[in-house]
């Protein structure tokens, strides 16, 4: 009976192709979105894994906040993006911080955007000052010539490492070591080209030129504080206690006595990896909830294809009672149908979101970020049941109403 029951099903969905395809679409988009989203998550982790672990745990990054809110609130990251400037956090603050028995090194960064040139060449890119110690305690790699001392630093003196990708703009295959680039109309000689690294927390370190801090500082920017500060601790299980003490010299040496007017983070290496972890997941939550809408759009659209398939089937349905058809075996042909629409708009939606998210971490890879493909497979199956599921329940109702018509008014309707 099944069986039968089953086949009819699909013969009525064959014969109107066109109608079957439209309503699985919305299933398609839904699921597809479901599986790209959590695909996408689980390479995310894996690479804040990977950028993580290439660090170590044994670091505390320092940097500027906008007083009276949190680091993660909202207020703070519009502060950010907005255009506020937080410039109380200096060098001399890092070197007071280095003074701790548990740091063993650190480096302060500061960033900024100039046109970069070479002859004919020229690239507007980032130019990262930093210390010389960001070459011993970063992953990157010098590849020829050296990094940047701390006597250049101190005397502001106009050289340059470049990234591997901005020194084959720049250069191609001749040789950089020792040329003068331009930057801020200034001439500034290559001593340095490092290693090609790739993207590390979506900055792509190979388009970036390295220059002394306060070169940075005083010759091209014209400002006197740093980025962030980045320390390296000697033991990594004391990492907590190490960044309270990081916090009582930075508010002696800001004078801030109230705790909630902290102009600066102190955030260790564990305290990043909960912060993205937690912003992962409520990004994958609202895409996997987009998602969803996508499903029940669809479901509404498979509710009403089958209403009106019921309408122009009166006739047959009618029939099939009279020659003995119970209202259980009308009720499951309808309900198969739904289910099998959207069951197969689950398959191929799953399909093609495992297609997808392989063309994205190709495109990732590609473009230099370390993204692992990675499917979900409890996340497979629970669209392949919410698919199901979604058919039984929006099917339901033109079931129903298939399986409670009269046969004689049914067959009246010819």
């Amino acid at each position: 009976m099944i069986k039968t029951t089953l086949q009819i099903a699909i013969t009525a969905l064959r014969r109107n192709k066109g109608r079957t395809l439209l309503t699985i679409l919305g299933i398609v988009i839904g699921i597809t979105a479901v599986i790209v989203v959590l695909s996408a998550g689980l390479a995310i982790k894996g690479l804040i894994l990977k950028e993580v672990e290439s660090f170590g745990s044994n670091y505390i990054q320092i940097e500027p906040k906008t007083p009276q809110v949190s680091q993660q609130s909202s207020e703070n990251s519009f502060s950010m993006v907005g255009g506020s400037v937080i410039t109380t956090l200096k060098e001399k603050d890092a070197e007071a911080i280095a003074k701790l028995n548990n740091i063993s090194d650190y480096y302060c960064g500061a960033l900024g955007q100039k046109v970069v040139s070479y002859e004919s060449e020229l690239k507007k890119t980032f130019i990262f000052g930093t210390n010389a110690s960001f070459i011993d305690i970063d992953s990157s790699e010098i590849e020829f010539g050296r990094f940047h001392d701390e006597e250049e630093n101190s005397s502001m003196a106009k050289v340059a490492v470049l990234g591997a990708k901005i020194k084959n703009k720049l250069f191609g295959d001749n040789d950089a070591l020792n040329q003068n680039i331009q930057i801020n109309g200034d001439s500034y000689r290559v001593v340095g080209i490092l290693k090609e690294k790739g993207a590390s927390f979506m900055f792509d370190m190979d388009n970036m030129v390295f220059v002394p801090l306060r070169t940075l500082q005083k010759r091209i920017l014209g400002i006197d504080y740093v980025s962030f500060v980045f320390t390296q601790v000697k033991d990594s299980t004391i990492s907590q206690s190490t960044a309270e003490d990081i916090i009582e010299i930075l508010r002696e040496r800001h004078k801030i006595s109230d705790p909630n007017k902290d102009d600066f983070a102190v955030t260790t290496m564990e305290q990043a990896m909960e912060m993205l972890s937690i912003i992962i997941s409520g990004i994958q939550i609202l895409l996997i909830a987009l998602g969803s809408i996508s499903l029940i759009v669809g479901g509404v659209g498979i509710m009403n294809i089958m209403y009106v398939s019921v309408t122009e089937r009166t006739f047959e349905i009618g029939l099939r009672k009279s020659l003995g058809a119970t209202k259980k075996t009308i009720l499951w042909q309808f309900l198969f149908e739904s289910i099998i629409l959207t069951l197969s708009g689950g398959i191929i939606g799953i399909i093609l979101g495992i297609f997808l998210s392989l063309l994205i971490s190709l495109i990732a890879t590609n473009q230099g970020f370390s993204w692992d493909f990675a499917i979900s497979w409890g996340g497979m199956f629970s669209a392949l049941l919410t698919s199901s599921i979604i058919g039984l329940i929006f099917g339901l109702y033109p079931a129903r109403k298939a399986a409670n018509l009269n046969p004689i008014e049914a067959l009246r309707k010819e």
